[in-house]
């Protein structure tokens, strides 16, 4: 099973999630993915994974972008189980600091509210290290514009790590890595 985290203002219609989605109903496993809408407030957002997740947490694989990533680490570690993660957030507590106030969502006109709070909630997930490295694939841009790579690259030693020369946050050249992140969590074509 894949579950799918996406990023702060992002949804399950965003562009990676589309991708794999569409890859996954071609081969007739739709019924191996997941990707809810993340609500604003990390503990809501970690609840609703977990749910779904435990049952499934031998088979499965956590993919997540931005602080989806974020969000795919501590459930990684808790869970004992493979993770992608895709320009992963690795200090959304600070990042997300700025960020307190009123939003729209990238994908729809919809508002929402990112609360002080959450910057709090952010940090009581907090992984400082990675337990085993060999259940997790890092996949960072050296041209995000929104976080460091280099980061990402030093919080997730002795794991693998595909360091993209160029792109950006989003990933727009997705599908060039997807059949990477498919083999990872044993979806091999």
């Amino acid at each position: 099973m894949i579950l799918y985290l996406h990023g702060f203002r992002s949804a399950p219609a965003s562009f990676k999630a589309n991708l794999l989605s569409q890859h996954l109903a071609a081969r007739g496993l739709l019924g191996q993915w997941l990707c809810p809408q993340l609500p604003a407030s990390p503990r809501e957002a970690i609840a609703l994974c977990l749910a779904p997740a435990e049952p499934h947490r031998a088979g499965l694989t956590l993919i997540g972008s931005s602080l989806g990533g974020y969000y795919a680490t501590w459930l990684a570690e808790q869970l004992q189980c493979k993770a992608v993660l895709l320009n992963p957030a690795v200090h959304a507590e600070r990042d997300l600091a700025t960020q307190v106030g009123e939003h729209r969502m990238y994908h729809s006109a919809e508002p929402f509210v990112f609360r002080p709070e959450y910057v709090d909630e952010l940090a009581a997930i907090k992984v400082q290290r990675i337990t085993r490295p060999e259940r997790y694939f890092l996949v960072a841009a050296t041209g995000d514009e929104v976080l460091d790579w280099r980061e990402m690259r030093d919080h997730y030693p002795g794991a693998r790590q595909l360091i993209i020369q160029g792109s950006d946050h989003g990933l727009s050249d997705f599908a060039r890595w997807m059949p990477q992140v498919l083999a990872f969590a044993g979806l091999n074509d």
